[in-house]
């Protein structure tokens, strides 16, 4: 996979680099260009970076109502649930929203850091912890008991805060 990545990606910026060196192009339009590129999966890197921070988006929006509720004096147990229902679902395939060229150097503004694919094993296993705690939120949410919602609630905060750690600059 590794090789066919490197078939788009290597050409395109042997063909950026010549442009430029001969005053064809600016860093402007090679950031463009980069963004401009098709990935395996179909999308352009730009599509692809978007379609991420759309995702990331929804469960920090879910994650922000739920928070709302708990620290409310009487919790709407079904703005909790149906947010807790949204987080594994708007999950689902996070460590592939990540391939290689989607990072800073495309020149779309991301908060992704390099660091990711340098560190593609940990960062997989980090979103699948992720994952797992959201589907164990979302299980817990739907009992109703909201205690218990809670501390499934912190728990996966925590998983998602070990990931943006390492590997999301700061906010």
């Amino acid at each position: 996979m590794r090789r066919c990545k490197s078939k788009i990606i290597v050409p395109l910026l042997a063909s950026l680099a010549l442009l430029s060196a001969c005053g064809q192009n600016t860093e402007t339009d090679m950031d463009s260009q980069l963004a401009a590129v098709e990935l395996p999966n179909g999308m352009t890197v730009k599509e692809q970076i978007e379609a991420r921070q759309g995702h990331l988006k929804k469960i920090g929006k879910a994650f922000k109502s739920i928070s709302d509720q708990l620290k409310a004096d009487s919790p709407d147990l079904a703005r909790i649930q149906a947010a807790a229902a949204l987080v594994p679902k708007e999950a689902e395939g996070m460590a592939d929203w990540f391939p290689e060229g989607t990072g800073s150097e495309s020149g779309v503004k991301t908060d992704a850091l390099p660091v990711i694919w340098k560190n593609k094993s940990d960062f997989n296993d980090k979103v699948l912890a992720m994952q797992e705690a959201a589907a164990g939120l979302d299980t817990v949410a739907q009992s109703g008991d909201v205690a218990t919602i809670a501390t499934a609630f912190q728990a996966t905060g925590g998983k998602c805060k070990d990931c943006h750690d390492k590997y999301r600059e700061d906010d």
